[in-house]
């Protein structure tokens, strides 16, 4: 019974930090789609103001 609980004890303590890890990359990787996105919407209003385009 030993046995089993230290397999046990070892396979949760194995994966206790895995989906903090996880989870801390994706939202790191969001992070940068995110700031990217906004990156290419402020050039091209920027782009838009700087050729003179008609917000009409």
């Amino acid at each position: 019974m030993k046995g089993i609980l230290l397999c046990k004890e070892i396979y949760l303590n194995g994966f206790k930090n895995l989906g903090h890890f996880i989870l801390k990359n994706y939202l790191k990787a969001f992070s940068w789609f995110s700031f990217a996105l906004i990156a290419v919407a402020a050039y091209a209003l920027l782009y838009r103001v700087l050729t003179g385009f008609a917000f009409v």
